[in-house]
């Protein structure tokens, strides 16, 4: 996630957005940091040693749980984080905020299901690639029946709330199997690898302290990736997205997905972006924060929680999505 207040904001202002936007009923811990650090000048002048774009809560937060940092009050958080700064602040500046959900595929996979397939699937964005393997998860929807693979249920489950958002929602469209998918591919600054302890470790911290579910699914997506590893290339998404999709085999739909990662572009190259998804043979899935994608219009007219992402194909909203796949609420044709 991203915080709705821009890098050149005031650390205090970016501080007191993220624990009132999203960690909010999200995250105790995180809440309490970062209303601590808001209003705490001598942890801003630390953090304020880091370049603008590395000051960002959840990439702080992170790298100080990388080094066992306490999971607590801030005043134990507070006395931890000046002790260990330089070891924190390294790991503020080597690494990024790469969280690799695969909770999310709960929300790529009704509209995944009904793109002809087979599909070639191209995440920008990628991390370590546990989006890009909708077909070997099993879903619970709710309200629906299972949802597994052809051969049978899945180490990793997925729960999923279909929310009911009244008379002005559509029903979510959940299918009776699974998209085939025939070829995996990912784009990334720096694309880490889960056979790797470090870069495993590194996602770990990445997850909030109170979300166990996510701990243990991360751990048993990244076994699942580990045994058919993806094709990951490392470089800038608008520079690589066009080479890229090209080796995508003959006879299969291409499917450009991303979710949560074009907000780390300047309006130039979301643009950019956009222009260049819209251009390429098949379909363009994109689950991101409210105003973020060029040219996709938000559904206010459906209830909606202020955290929700924009859940789009092709550019048209399908549906709002909870971040990490907790839940989503399709939206009716305009």
């Amino acid at each position: 996630m991203r915080s709705s207040v821009d890098n050149d904001a005031p650390t205090a202002e970016r501080y007191r957005a993220f624990a009132e936007v999203e960690a909010r009923g999200m995250s105790e811990c995180y809440d309490a940091w970062a209303l601590g650090v808001a209003g705490d000048p001598a942890t801003i002048a630390l953090i304020d040693e880091l370049p603008p774009a590395k000051r960002q809560p959840n990439l702080v937060f992170s790298a100080a749980r990388f080094h066992d940092a306490p999971v607590g009050s801030y005043a134990r958080f507070r006395d931890w984080l000046h002790e260990h700064w330089r070891e924190v602040r390294e790991t503020a500046e080597t690494h990024a905020t790469q969280t690799n959900e695969a909770g999310r595929c709960a929300l790529h996979v009704p509209a995944l299901a009904a793109i002809p397939g087979p599909l070639a699937l191209l995440e920008v964005g990628a991390s370590a690639g546990l989006c890009l393997y909708p077909d070997r998860y099993s879903y619970r929807y709710s309200g629906h029946a299972p949802l597994d693979p052809l051969d049978g249920p899945s180490r990793v489950v997925l729960d999923c709330e279909t929310r009911d958002a009244g008379s002005a929602a559509a029903p979510v469209p959940v299918p009776d199997r699974l998209p085939e998918v025939v070829w995996r591919a990912g784009i990334d600054l720096n694309p880490l690898d889960v056979t790797n302890p470090d870069d495993l470790d590194w996602l770990d911290a990445l997850i909030w302290p109170e979300h166990d579910d996510r701990r243990a699914r991360l751990r048993a997506a990244a076994a699942i990736v580990a045994s058919d590893p993806p094709r990951l290339v490392a470089g800038d998404l608008n520079e690589r997205l066009a080479a890229l999709a090209a080796e995508a085999p003959a006879g299969a739909t291409l499917v450009v997905l991303h979710t949560a990662v074009i907000a780390y572009l300047d309006e130039a190259g979301r643009a950019r972006f956009a222009d260049a998804v819209r251009g390429l043979p098949g379909h363009w899935l994109s689950v991101e924060g409210r105003r973020v994608v060029p040219g996709i219009v938000a559904r206010d007219d459906v209830p909606n929680d202020s955290t929700d992402f924009v859940l789009a194909l092709d550019g048209v909203q399908l549906a709002w999505a909870q971040p990490h796949g907790r839940a989503v609420t399709w939206v009716p044709n305009p």
